[in-house]
């Protein structure tokens, strides 16, 4: 039995999931972490570090790190990459001004070695703000249908509304939970 298969059978015991969220700094990161779990949302601040976050999830216990996206925290992303399963990419549909920027830094993250089997999730949040480009419009601003190193999906969503929010979890741990939790 060779060490991935052993990885595999103790994680399957644990059902334990390691989600990264990450995007440019004001992209609704927090707002996302916070309404998905239930907590309030009417004061939120700029996230200075990260939160983390656990909560329960069709079965799985979804440990779920929340880091700050301003420019000068963005060399410390790579602290966080160890044993992630599942990258949330947050994107502010509304500020088409930083697209390009945005498309930087993701595809930078998806050629880091410890991030080469995460899932990849990306929402296009803020949907419920006056000129939010479409899911397909950020799909393609991003160049995400040229992405052919990960499993990704992009999710139309709003933080605030808590719209399409668990439709993008659901089918972030559908996807790990097909590559993780199986048995050889």
């Amino acid at each position: 039995m060779g060490l991935l298969s052993i990885l595999k059978k103790m994680k399957q015991k644990e059902k334990d999931v390691r989600l990264l969220m990450l995007g440019l700094d004001n992209a609704g990161k927090t707002t996302i972490l916070k309404k998905f779990i239930g907590e309030d949302i009417t004061t939120i601040s700029p996230t200075f570090g990260f939160n983390i976050k656990t909560v329960e999830h069709k079965g799985l216990k979804l440990n779920i790190w929340d880091v700050g996206g301003q420019k000068s925290l963005r060399s410390y992303w790579r602290n966080y990459f160890e044993s992630t399963d599942g990258l949330i990419w947050v994107v502010d549909s509304a500020d088409s001004r930083r697209l390009e920027d945005c498309k930087k830094e993701l595809h930078s993250l998806l050629k880091e070695e410890r991030l080469a089997s995460a899932t990849l999730l990306v929402f296009a949040n803020k949907q419920d703000l006056p000129g939010a480009l479409s899911g397909v419009e950020i799909m393609k601003a991003l160049g995400l249908e040229h992405i052919k190193t990960h499993h990704w999906q992009i999710q139309a969503c709003s933080a605030v509304t808590g719209e399409n929010l668990l439709d993008g979890i659901n089918w972030m741990t559908t996807d790990i939970s097909s590559r993780i939790f199986t048995m050889d």
